[in-house]
């Protein structure tokens, strides 16, 4: 198969062979992949189909730069969503659903991803994409009528891949750097609740043991270093790739505190001009948030509003985020240090998972103890690179 390009546009000739002759995990209904397509097509729908395997529910990830911007299971849709994307709450799929809480985990990082989803396609997801800034999709099929919906996308660039559900990949990987071959067994230890059996301190509820197996998945097909926040079957913030864990555990817990500021009333009682494009207003809701606006924004968000916003007060921002409670938090290596404990706590986190095994894996337990945060040691690492 061509590709357009390989990771960067000046790295053609590029294209992409079946391990086994023949034997195609995807194939392209529409459109022309390139490198980066390619590879967050196959993550996302590893990711997806674990999912939906392990938590009995359709399943829908949003991609960027090959880790996941957001993941969700089918489930209730918010009215911060809903108002967002415009759809009413009673009457949205399961499918639809999945893929709209996946997006919102993380809407400014989401603009221009790649969807996977872990069934096929109707007519009202496809409605959905039809007017989101996505640049393509994957899925094990398609309801008649639907890829012609999307094939309209981006003057006909939009691209469409179908995934092949019976296909079984090889027991061995390969890859290939800087003139070496590299070789390995594939991944397949099944990610199940069993896993979180060996919980040293607290009790895990079933809601959080579902939110920490759906981050075990998340977590798989993420770059390491990574870590993410859940509750409800969405994940609120992903840390991915960073150099060190607890930055990772930082950085994912501002976008989860993102994700819940987002539905603090004064940020929902910005009145943006009816012009502001649902992406610009996503952005600036998020800037509004951070609260470091330059002279320049300040400005131009003014311009952007019909009337001016209510100030987003400290103490408010502390009694508004002392409400975020219930959420699950998953490691893809062992806490090396406490730290990570302590905050992932000041993001209301009162559920861990991680495989244990540190040096310093007691001061982890007592830190948890500390904060009432129930840990459960899975013994398995998830590595991705």
């Amino acid at each position: 198969m061509d590709l357009r390009y390989g990771i960067n546009p000046q790295q053609q000739p590029a294209h992409a062979t079946p391990v086994g002759p023949g034997r195609w995990p995807v194939r392209v209904v529409q459109g022309s992949p390139s490198y980066i397509n390619m590879l967050d097509a196959l993550n996302g729908w590893q990711l997806v189909c674990e999912a939906s395997r392990a938590l009995k529910r359709p399943a829908a990830a949003s991609f960027k730069h090959v880790s996941p911007a957001g993941a969700a299971v089918a489930g209730p849709v918010d009215d911060v969503t809903a108002e967002l994307y415009g759809v009413q709450q009673p009457d949205v799929g399961p499918l639809t659903s999945a893929y709209l809480r996946a997006r919102d985990a993380d809407p400014k990082s989401s603009y221009g991803d790649f969807a996977a989803v872990s069934h096929p396609v109707d007519a009202e997801l496809a409605a959905l994409l039809a007017r989101v800034v996505c640049d393509g999709i994957i899925a094990p099929g398609y309801a008649p009528g639907t890829v012609g919906t999307l094939a309209k996308k981006k003057n006909g660039r939009f691209l469409v891949m179908e995934a092949d559900p019976a296909f079984v990949p090889p027991e061995r990987e390969t890859r290939e750097v800087f003139g070496l071959r590299l070789a390995q067994q594939r991944d397949e230890v099944p990610l199940a609740a069993t896993l979180l059996e060996n919980v040293v301190c607290g009790a895990l509820p079933t809601t959080a043991a579902e939110d920490l197996l759906l981050g075990l998945v998340v977590l798989r097909h993420t770059q390491s270093n990574s870590v993410c926040y859940l509750r409800d079957g969405v994940t609120l913030g992903i840390g991915a790739g960073q150099q060190s864990r607890v930055d990772c555990t930082r950085l994912a817990g501002a976008k989860a505190d993102t994700w819940w500021l987002r539905r603090h009333p004064a940020v929902r009682a910005l009145a943006f001009r009816p012009d502001i494009r649902r992406q610009d207003r996503i952005n600036w809701q998020i800037r509004f948030i951070e609260g470091d606006l330059t002279p320049d924004e300040s400005t131009r968000l003014s311009r952007a509003l019909s009337q001016p916003g209510e100030e987003l007060t400290g103490s408010s921002r502390a009694e508004w985020m002392a409400r975020l409670k219930g959420v699950a938090f998953v490691s893809d290596g062992a806490l090396p240090f406490r730290d990570n404990v302590d905050h992932a706590h000041r993001h209301g986190v009162r559920y861990i998972a991680e495989p244990g095994g540190s040096i310093r894996s007691a001061e982890v337990e007592d830190a948890c103890r500390e904060h009432r945060i129930a840990l459960a040691r899975t013994g398995l690492r998830l590595f991705h690179h």
